[in-house]
């Protein structure tokens, strides 16, 4: 399927020399683990469009929105909603656009973020303390702005902007960046390595 085998060759495929060094330190302390799952997803997501297209558009509005499931038919629908405007997907026939949505929400429960076999459930997860700091690294290196409030990947940090700020800003994470934030622009820069940091963090 070739949903599934783009994702699998953007699995191990890094935007940046940062991020690569920080997926590796992952690997080499964790294996697979839930911390390298979620940095899996991470990673696929900045390199596969069409994953990081129906997560904004589907996945991330329905675990901010509180709701608990998402159907394989809304994946469809999302798909099909792309395909209007992609000529590379004009040619998809249902048949390959609902093949296509089962086998993301399928990902979606290998990454660990979905449950269930026939209706998915959304797993609301808590980033802790060490995969929190293991995302702002990954976040600013993924984003080409240095504003990281206008990125499209600060969704990925399952928090919401509010309390990821509140967050952010805690004295207890002063040793792992520094931080400038003036209400409606916030820089963060890095004081590890990115081949250091897992480690380091908690």
């Amino acid at each position: 399927m070739r949903f599934e085998h783009a994702i699998t060759n953007t699995l191990l495929t890094f935007k940046t020399e940062d991020i690569e060094s920080l997926f590796r330190s992952i690997i080499k302390a964790e294996e697979i683990s839930a911390d390298s799952l979620l940095f899996m997803f991470w990673n696929a997501s900045l390199n596969n469009d069409l994953l990081h297209y129906i997560n904004d558009k589907l996945f991330f509005p329905a675990l901010y929105s509180g709701r608990v499931s998402i159907k394989v038919d809304e994946a469809s629908a999302c798909i099909n909603e792309l395909k209007q405007t992609q000529s590379d997907l004009k040619k998809w026939s249902d048949v390959t656009v609902n093949t296509t949505a089962s086998k993301y929400l399928t990902l979606l429960k290998k990454f660990g973020l979905l449950d269930g076999s026939v209706h998915k459930t959304i797993n609301h997860l808590n980033i802790n303390d060490k995969m929190f700091v293991v995302f702002i690294y990954w976040l600013i290196s993924a984003s080409e702005g240095s504003n990281l409030l206008n990125s499209p990947w600060i969704n990925y940090g399952f928090t919401e902007i509010q309390i990821f700020i509140q967050r952010i800003m805690q004295k207890k994470f002063n040793k792992y960046f520094n931080i400038m934030y003036t209400g409606d622009k916030l820089t963060v820069e890095p004081l590890i390595s990115y081949n250091e940091i897992y480690n380091h963090a908690y």
